[in-house]
């Protein structure tokens, strides 16, 4: 290499192109067509910029193009020699060592370079690669070897791989801004400058520096944005959320908000023209904590909207929506119980950290129709908010997504796709966002905070007598979503107990802070914590083994389930063989025992003397698909060469649909799931699909490809029986012909013929999500909290999950798991923190502890033997319920190991070891172990605060960004 000092070797291709001056390796080697190097960071935090450099592991986004010069640089793309795929692409392909895939490159290419060592140590050797999907176990599975792709897909049970597998470990498969060079000339890129400001309105906005700047084409300000109020969230139906937002708006009511967009050539003059805009405003009062934003004088952050129009419960108390349920006589209830448990539990703001950052390209096609190429998981959806928007016909505007790097709820919002729109309809000319690491974290969405206040009775024969709950989720600055989590955290959490006597006050309250949105679990997690906190406190108190407690509650067949309405909701059917929480609980307790005993008999079960041991479980209960309508479309055609095609909207985020798709159809069919082709994630492929969210995939999607392909099938064989002249029960599908009473017609020939005949072979199912059943999840933890230092160590965790008939158990087992993982992380140590003035202070990977590879156990995974009458081949949801048991069973954890209950989440080292502090447990056993309540946020973070000027005073303020 030494004679090309100027250049670089990429993949075994010489390039003289030169880097320009400060260009990080990632970038570059993107812009010579390497697409499969992948942006989550630019921090060196993530590794999915992954490549080798002579042979070396690096992340390219904090390598120096100029560095590689003269080297040997490999991405991806250069992986696979000239016998084939790589041994490590091999492995990730028989394992599945992936779901959404956008992490998988990086991960590649590290574990590409290790030997035998460096694979007996991989907590240490793959800490600089994060995954947010899987779990790490079918990783961990993928660089040892082992194989779990078994089958070709042509029965329920078979673990099919994923239709786009070879394209992913390959960095063939194409995400959101994987576009080469070209395909969209003139290309635009969009910066948003975002407020300083909790709360302050926009006085005026000086322009002429930022267009001043070579390579600015527009400045767009509030006065250039539509008036029409929407909300970010996208739901089947928009009323279910408020209209309180504008694409840009003369009032900031949250610091990150987008203040202005600057347009330009490049990302680097587009920069430089938001450093040069010049904005005043004048600073309004602000309030961050949504109990004090309730109280009268408060500020208001909504007060100009109407209740009706907008759709807010009461804006002058900055209340978004509010429930108050009362079922039965709740005072009777707790005076009538032997134990009252009374307690405060709080939940805090969580990041979906999808390694995909929000991003958008709007162009327009050859028939002058607004295209959105965009990461997201509802393309309809979207499509018909950016209509209502800018007032739009919908066959002027199409909206396609391919592969979405990670999703977990954040991208059900609309967050790039308006103002990209705004700036491609002015411009006319195509234009791109992507939001950086710092403004998902500071700008797009988190989990709801939860603040719950529980009484509850039981008596001791074991009969819960009584529950009450008060609840306050602070949604942030905006009200996305936030109707929605309240009603449905507040729903299913305490259906699964039986109890004649149920209260529930709950308020949706508006802050200057943060947006909170959709979150795997939808408020379900929050409330969940405290609920199963507080059976096992009752059980506790009545002297009952906890599950114990939970058995003689929960409900059983054939039991009405009851929340927050006197009447049960009556799409929600829980046949009596669908019914699978008593199999999940006693999965669970068996797999703990057995887990015991291998530690008795290999001699680690007493970890040591300052080591208190415990167990602890908690179960779940989530409708399988949304209320009031969740809809889906599909086709499924013949194709010329016999193999099918099979066209459907919902969006491939790791959710793992298209292998569902695929395997249904080919189970209907009788043929192979490699035979079936997906069309998938875009606007005119189909007449409508509400999107991927509320764990719809299989339950919703799937059930409309299945009854599409069922009626495919009946189509062919009654065309191969005309054609044979024998009966059509005398005809039956194989992979790619129809036999028929020993007569063999290739589908290729029916093809031919039906198109002879005028009449396509293809057919459409539709289902509309109602009725709907109910998925249960139980999870168990054994833990050793060490007394004089607050260390936890999981020795234990299993979780067992009711999802029906199991189409795929390799892909579902990775939803499990990867759902328990992102739950640890939540639950031990993610937090977004915002500080006394409203500002995100966890603003990049490295400050928001994400789970590694050390960090997350390897879970045990049970399927309890049910089956589901309205699902596909009766198989039930299972993306978002794994979440919602984990950090309940690890507080009930650590209570039984430590007598401490903790009742705030995250449940951090220092937060474990000032509890066992004030307990008075440092260096004790568990013997001497009492109850204690800790109130952690006292001991830990301060609480939210009211930030209050003189009301109508105004404060101007110049900024020079």
């Amino acid at each position: 290499m030494a004679e090309h000092k100027n250049g670089m070797d990429i993949n075994g291709t010489f390039t003289d192109a030169q880097p320009r001056p400060g260009q990080c390796l990632r970038t570059f080697l993107r812009e010579q067509g390497n697409l499969g190097v992948k942006k989550g960071c630019d921090g060196g935090d993530c590794g999915a910029c992954t490549v080798h450099v002579d042979g070396k592991p690096v992340h390219s986004c904090i390598y120096p193009a100029v560095r590689a010069e003269g080297r040997e640089v490999t991405t991806v793309e250069g992986l696979a020699g000239p016998d084939g795929l790589h041994p490590m692409q091999q492995q990730f392909l028989a394992a599945q060592g992936f779901q959404c895939g956008f992490c998988t490159a990086g991960m590649l290419m590290t574990a590409a370079t290790f030997n035998a060592e460096q694979k007996q140590n991989l907590p240490r050797n793959l800490k600089g690669n994060l995954c947010r999907c899987t779990g790490y176990r079918a990783i961990e599975d993928a660089v040892c070897g082992v194989s779990h792709v078994s089958t070709t897909g042509q029965r329920a049970g078979d673990n099919v791989g994923a239709p786009a597998g070879l394209a992913v470990v390959t960095g063939a498969a194409r995400f959101t801004l994987d576009v080469p060079a070209g395909q969209f000339p003139g290309l635009l890129h969009l910066v948003v400058l975002r407020s300083p400001h909790a709360h302050a309105r926009i006085l005026s906005i000086d322009a002429a520096p930022a267009l001043a700047v070579p390579g600015v084409q527009a400045v767009f300000t509030h006065e250039d944005a539509p008036a029409q109020l929407f909300s970010t969230a996208q739901h089947e139906g928009y009323l279910d959320d408020p209209d309180d937002t504008r694409v840009l708006d003369d009032v900031v009511r949250f610091i990150g908000q987008r203040v202005a967009a600057v347009v330009a050539d490049t990302v680097g003059a587009a920069e430089e023209g938001v450093r040069r805009l010049r904005v005043r405003y004048q600073l309004l009062p602000a309030v961050f904590d949504p109990e004090a934003a309730m109280k009268e004088g408060a500020p208001v952050i909504h007060g100009e909207k109407e209740s009706l129009q907008a759709r807010i419960s009461r804006p002058e108390n900055n209340v978004v929506a509010e429930l108050h349920s009362h079922l039965g006589d709740v005072e009777a209830g707790l005076d009538s119980a032997d134990f009252v448990h009374e307690n405060t539990y709080r939940t805090q703001r969580v990041q979906h950290a999808s390694l995909e950052t929000h991003a958008s390209i709007a162009y327009f096609d050859d028939a002058g129709r607004l295209v959105l190429r965009t990461s997201t998981q509802v393309p309809f959806l979207v499509r018909r908010a950016l209509c209502r928007v800018f007032d739009l016909p919908a066959e002027k505007v199409r909206v396609v997504c391919e592969r979405v790097g990670g999703g977990f709820g954040g991208k059900q919002e609309m967050l790039t796709e308006d103002i990209v729109a705004l700036a491609a309809l002015k411009l006319k000319r195509p234009v791109q966002l992507e939001n950086t690491r710092e403004e998902q974290f500071t700008a797009a969405t988190t989990r709801h905070p939860f603040r719950i206040k529980v009484r509850a009775g039981a008596r001791n024969d074991g009969t819960l007598t009584a529950l009450a709950f008060d609840v306050v989720t602070n949604t942030g600055a905006y009200g996305n979503h936030a109707p929605g989590v309240m009603f449905h955290g507040c729903g299913e959490s305490i259906a699964i107990y039986r109890c004649g006597n149920k209260r529930v006050d709950a308020h949706a309250v508006y802050t200057n802070t943060v947006p909170a949105g959709a979150f795997r679990g939808y408020g379900l997690s929050q409330m969940i914590f405290a609920v199963e906190s507080t059976m096992d406190e009752l059980a506790a108190g009545i002297g009952m083994d906890p599950m114990e407690f939970r058995r003689r509650n929960i409900i059983a067949k054939g039991d009405v389930m009851l929340s927050t309405q006197p009447e049960p909701e009556e799409d929600v059917i829980l046949h009596p063989e669908s019914y699978g929480l008593d199999q999940c609980i006693s999965l669970a307790a068996e797999a703990l025992a057995r887990g015991r005993e291998r530690e008795r008999a290999a001699g680690v079960d007493n970890p040591g003397p300052q080591w208190l041991v415990g167990e602890g479980s908690a179960v779940s209960m989530i409708d399988t698909v949304p209320p009031r309508g969740h809809f889906a479309h599909s086709t499924v055609a013949l194709l010329p060469d016999g193999q099918y095609q099979v066209s459907v909207g919902t969006a491939e985020f790791g959710n793992g649909t298209t292998t569902v798709h695929a395997q249904l159809v080919a189970i209907a069919l009788g043929t192979t799931a490699d035979r079936v082709r997906i069309v998938q994630s875009d606007t005119d492929v189909v007449d409508h699909d509400s999107g991927a969210f509320g764990s719809t995939g299989t339950v919703v999607a799937g059930k409309a490809s299945l009854a599409a392909a069922e009626e495919l099938a009946r189509m062919l064989l009654e065309l191969a029986a005309v054609s044979s002249g024998a009966d059509v029960s005398d005809c039956r599908l194989d992979a790619d012909t129809v036999i028929c009473a020993g007569v063999t017609l290739a589908l290729a020939e029916l093809y031919r013929k039906a198109i002879a005949a005028g009449t396509p072979l293809l057919a459409q199912g539709r289902w509309g999500g109602s009725p709907r059943s109910v998925a249960f999840n139980v999870h168990g933890f054994r833990v050793a909290v060490h007394s004089g230092t607050g260390e936890l160590r999981i020795m234990q965790s299993v979780q067992a999950a009711d999802a029906g008939v199991v189409v795929n158990p390799m892909q579902c087992r990775g939803q499990v798991e990867g759902g328990i993982a992102q739950a640890l992380g939540a639950a031990l140590y993610e937090n977004v923190v915002v500080g006394a003035e409203g500002a995100v202070e966890t603003k990049i990977f490295r400050q928001y502890h994400l789970p590694t590879f050390a960090d997350v156990p390897r879970s045990e995974v049970y399927f309890a033997r049910t089956r589901d009458e309205l699902g596909p081949l009766g198989a039930k949801s299972m993306s978002e319920s794994p979440f919602n048991p984990v950090a309940p069973a690890l507080a009930n954890a650590i209570r039984n190991a430590t007598g401490v209950r903790f009742s705030e989440l995250p449940l951090a080292r220092d937060r474990i070891y000032l509890g066992l502090r004030d307990a008075g447990l440092a260096d004790v056993g568990r013997g001497e172990a009492g109850l204690q309540d800790v109130d952690s946020a006292q001991q830990v973070q301060p609480g939210g605060s009211v930030h209050v000027g003189s009301v109508g005073q105004v404060t101007a303020v110049d900024e020079v960004h």
